[in-house]
């Protein structure tokens, strides 16, 4: 049942993440220019991520250290194969083109996103277990 209920809140992060990809494009790149736009946007992901995880990790149950490490794992696993596959396979992609965003380059903190994906749910409860 938690990996369901993991399942289901990756899915709420990724439709925050393509949100915040969209208004990226569309908003502050045309308005800020694209280095300002990256770090922002990485900024802000990193925040709804956070959220989301506080609203949703806590309807998981009293999770443990393990299962909050399970369910990040399960997240970050869950985005990569989400980039890659939708990068290669949609946007046509190369390797090369794809393993730039791993990067910082140029204001890029998608790293930095990946890394938050993964320790969210420990936050969470950290941040619930000192209230």
């Amino acid at each position: 049942m938690l990996t369901v209920k993991a399942f289901a809140s990756w899915l709420v992060i990724l439709i925050c993440a393509v949100g915040n990809g969209g208004l990226r494009e569309a908003l502050l790149v045309p308005s800020f220019g694209e280095p300002f736009a990256l770090p922002v946007s990485g900024v802000l992901l990193c925040i709804v991520i956070v959220a989301v995880s506080f609203l949703l990790v806590s309807r998981m149950g009293r999770l443990g250290t393990s299962q909050c490490l399970y369910v990040g794992s399960l997240w970050l696993v869950l985005t990569l194969l989400f980039e890659f596959g939708f990068g290669r396979l949609v946007q046509r992609q190369s390797w090369q083109q794809l393993l730039d965003a791993y990067t910082f380059k140029e204001g890029n903190l998608w790293p930095l996103v990946l890394v938050v994906t993964f320790i969210a749910p420990l936050l969470v409860i950290r941040m619930r277990d000192r209230a």
